[in-house]
């Protein structure tokens, strides 16, 4: 009963918003391009304004959840490196498989999950995460996409400085930190919170409509490889990486932790696309893509279990 409580109350919500998504993008063609230069430079910066200038999180936990997500990063990547190459892959299939086991989808389906299973604290912990990576996926993450190719990928990395995610966080510490944060009941607060309220479902939106563009196809070992990586041994490496930093907040724990066993990152499929090189049998493209299929549809069984283990009190 605990587990279904969990998954009508957390999961379901997620699946039937994104559900819809899906939905109008079979049968309408929809492209989500419009929705996402919404979410990206209007709903999603309001969101993470408004939720980390009225979080309660300390500047320590805060801190704390960046050391955490930059160890877990470390430790996913030389972990996949190291599996990658022993299985005998090359890039750019190596570079694809980094990417889909080391970056969660923390946006479109983390922060909508957390809001649901953790409330306020869920949110703001949520979008901090996220930013962080997607600076790491715009800096890291296209090294990794672009390695083996003609062109430097160093020169791409420049992308970081146009994520308005990465400003917004910025100025919502520095408001905090300078005490110059709008009483919650002013114009501005109120506008930025109707703006973050509306980009929860606008992501989920999003998400299902790119899931319906996804090709399946291909082989499925190196996919179901990645995808038993990304939903149970990065699950592990969270839980490690929290209780190495020792994140006091157990909320905030937990949060992170659910948050980094999210599915693969839908944005990892752009990246391979705009960076990777086309060679014979599995392309980057093909193995990116299902492996974002397959580990959001398991994820509705590998997440709720995993709420439920940490609720269980495992990081208390």
């Amino acid at each position: 009963m605990f587990l279904l409580e969990i998954l009508a109350t957390a999961i379901l919500p997620v699946v039937g918003i994104a559900a819809i998504g899906f939905t109008l993008g079979w049968s309408k063609d929809t492209e989500p391009d419009a929705l996402n230069t919404i979410t990206v430079y209007v709903l999603a910066p309001a969101l993470v304004v408004h939720s980390l200038t009225t979080s309660s999180l300390a500047g320590s936990t805060i801190v704390d959840v960046v050391l955490a997500v930059a160890l877990f990063t470390i430790a996913m990547i030389a972990l996949a490196e190291s599996i990658a190459r022993s299985t005998g892959h090359s890039e750019p299939l190596l570079g694809a498989f980094v990417l889909a086991t080391v970056f969660p989808n923390t946006g479109n389906y983390g922060i909508p999950l957390v809001d649901f299973a953790f409330g306020a604290t869920g949110r703001s912990t949520a979008v901090l995460v996220t930013a962080l990576q997607g600076v790491m996926l715009y800096t890291v993450g296209i090294y990794i996409a672009a390695r083996g190719g003609e062109e430097s990928p160093l020169a791409d990395m420049r992308r970081v400085f146009g994520v308005p995610l990465v400003y917004a966080v910025g100025a919502a510490l520095a408001a905090r930190w300078l005490g110059v944060v709008p009483a919650a009941d002013t114009a501005l607060m109120q506008t930025l919170e109707l703006l973050g309220n509306a980009s929860i479902p606008v992501m989920l939106l999003i998400l299902g409509i790119q899931l319906s563009n996804v090709d399946g196809d291909g082989d499925v070992r190196p996919i179901g490889t990645a995808s038993a990586m990304r939903l149970l041994v990065a699950p592990l490496l969270a839980i490690a990486a929290v209780l190495a930093v020792g994140i006091g907040n157990t909320t905030v724990a937990q949060v992170v932790v659910v948050l980094l066993a999210t599915p693969t990152g839908v944005t990892t499929i752009i990246l391979v696309g705009a960076f990777s090189q086309d060679v014979e049998g599995l392309s980057a493209d093909e193995f990116i893509s299902a492996t974002v299929f397959l580990t959001t549809v398991a994820s509705i069984v590998t997440v709720t279990a995993l709420i439920g283990v940490l609720q269980s009190g495992i990081l208390s």
